[in-house]
């Protein structure tokens, strides 16, 4: 896939997307058909509480134009538990459970950890060896979004690095918060957006936001976000994945759609 930034959001069904983001009277059939051509990226959030079955992730494909990706978040029941190095099978379940339908559009699979699951340098250790890296001939990409204050240390973020595998960054007032890239590509989650803005972030937040997607893609770590651990070795161009999530949700396609205005999609 070539470097690029896409800003997207959790999901396509949603009652107040109707005649807002959706056209009125669109059919509630057809709504990733328009939301796909609309912005470059949706996470699905289904897939956590229940994966679907083959045929479904291909016509989610189907229904999706060629330069679209799709993230996945995996399900809770291969990271809910008091032992991940335990997981061996739930994952492969959901990995050659029908992914590969997905082909070309198959983008990160997002392992979110529950909060109350510390660092555990060994059990992290021999989850991550756990996740297969490819499925039909193509790398998999994977990404952890960890919910514990205890991750915040120079620990996890060399664990992660040695793995090759990326965290996601939360913007959250209620989750902890690391912006140190330690994959090959950066993957963040916004859930900031506020009601009685039109597009959820004020335009000077858009702006910032831009910028920092900017320099990601560039290989370089912006300054002004927190991290526990030195800046990593500035790289090759990576790709940049931005969700807006939660929060005031009825505003989230209003802000991916403004923050892929700024940075030229």
């Amino acid at each position: 896939m070539d470097t690029r930034i896409r800003a997207g959001i959790g999901g396509w069904n949603y009652a107040p997307w109707r005649n807002h983001f959706y056209p009125a009277k669109w059919p509630q059939k057809r709504e990733l058909e328009f939301a796909s051509r609309q912005l470059s990226t949706i996470e699905i959030n289904s897939t956590y509480y229940s994966p679907q079955k083959a045929p479904t992730y291909a016509r989610w494909r189907s229904e999706t134009p060629d330069d679209f990706v799709f993230s996945l978040k995996a399900p809770r029941y291969c990271t809910d538990r008091r032992v991940l190095a335990e997981a061996g099978k739930a994952i492969d379940d959901f990995v050659f459970g029908g992914l590969a339908e997905f082909g070309d559009r198959l983008g990160p699979i997002n392992w979110q950890l529950p909060p109350y699951k510390a660092f555990d340098r060994a059990d992290l250790a021999a989850f991550i060896d756990l996740l297969p890296r490819v499925l039909d001939g193509l790398p998999l990409r994977h990404v952890l979004e960890v919910r514990h204050a205890s991750f915040l240390c120079e620990e996890y973020v060399e664990l992660a690095r040695k793995q090759r595998i990326a965290t996601v960054y939360t913007d959250s007032p209620k989750y902890p918060s690391l912006a140190d890239v330690t994959g090959d590509f950066v993957y963040a989650r916004l859930m900031r957006s506020e009601s009685q803005i039109d597009t959820g972030y004020a335009a000077i937040d858009l702006d910032a936001w831009a910028q920092r997607a900017r320099i990601w893609s560039g290989g370089a770590d912006p300054t002004d976000l927190p991290r526990v651990a030195d800046s990593a070795t500035p790289t090759a161009p990576r790709d940049v994945f931005i969700y807006f999530i939660s929060a005031a949700k009825e505003r989230n396609p209003a802000a991916a759609k403004a923050l892929g205005e700024r940075i030229g999609r």
